[in-house]
């Protein structure tokens, strides 16, 4: 059972504001709120070169670059995310979303998440490495790696269309099981976490890569920006064991090995 003082929270919301409300503007405001805060670190220890010695490339992004990432994302999320939050609402309430109390079981919320991640990691694999074919990597894909030096809030930089495409590996899962509200907004809320990690361009001695297993994290997914997209591999968002399967880490963990041999970043 959730603790008392969340489920009173959670009342009052409901309370306030109605399901709508809070399913397309609440999970706008709480996006906006996790991504920034949680992207603009990255940015920061870049700018001012701080940490510099767990950054994994040395080449660094100008403030200038730096700020067209952010007013684009502003544009992007106001003109793309927002309207999309809005227009799905009836849909998911179809599949069956709900926001009512009791909130769900914690393991209820963790079996859901995670399955979630395991489902959105398969259909983004496919995805990501469709539009690594020639045609939708010149005309969509090549825009978010305009940043071949990732820093957080580039991991949502990318054109409309890709939004809309590799956004339906987010939504898929939520779609099927028709989940809690609360259920939804902690799946984003860690989704949003993940993807900016794994963009931050910094891989510290607590990144999560160093404790869970199968994570990829930002060294691996680092590796898939710097390198000519033909040769890139790495397409998972989350897990490696897509890749792995598939042997489109080969590259990654040949330049890793001989990196770790030398010492140093090629």
């Amino acid at each position: 059972m959730a603790a008392a003082p969340l489920e009173s929270a959670w009342e009052y919301l409901i309370t306030h504001f109605s399901e709508f409300q809070l399913a397309s503007i609440g999970t706008f405001l709480l996006h906006e709120t996790v991504f920034f805060l949680s992207g603009l670190p990255s940015l920061l220890l870049e700018r001012f070169g701080l940490f510099s010695k767990y950054k994994i490339q040395k080449k660094s992004n100008t403030p200038d670059y730096q700020n067209r990432c952010v007013l684009r994302l502003v544009l992007y999320h106001v003109c793309v995310n927002l309207p999309l939050m809005i227009l799905s609402y009836r849909t998911f309430k179809f599949m069956g979303l709900r926001s009512t109390l009791p909130l769900p079981h914690w393991t209820a919320v963790v079996s859901q998440v995670l399955f979630f991640f395991v489902l959105e990691d398969f259909i983004f694999y496919w995805g990501h490495r469709a539009l690594h074919t020639k045609w939708l990597y010149q005309h969509v894909h090549s825009v978010h790696h305009e940043y071949a030096t990732p820093f957080g809030l580039t991991s949502e930089y990318a054109h409309p269309a890709e939004i809309l495409f590799l956004g339906f590996a987010t939504v898929a899962g939520p779609a099927l099981t028709g989940p809690h509200l609360f259920t939804l907004w902690v799946w984003m809320v860690l989704r949003v976490l993940e993807t900016v990690e794994a963009h931050s361009g910094y891989h510290f001695p607590w990144s999560p890569s160093n404790f869970l297993p199968l994570y990829g994290g930002a060294e691996f997914h680092d590796y898939h920006h710097r390198v000519l997209y033909t040769k890139s591999g790495n397409y998972s968002s989350t897990f490696i064991y897509m890749d792995w399967l598939f042997g489109t880490d080969k590259d990654y963990r040949k330049t890793k090995a001989l990196e770790e041999k030398e010492g140093k970043h090629l």
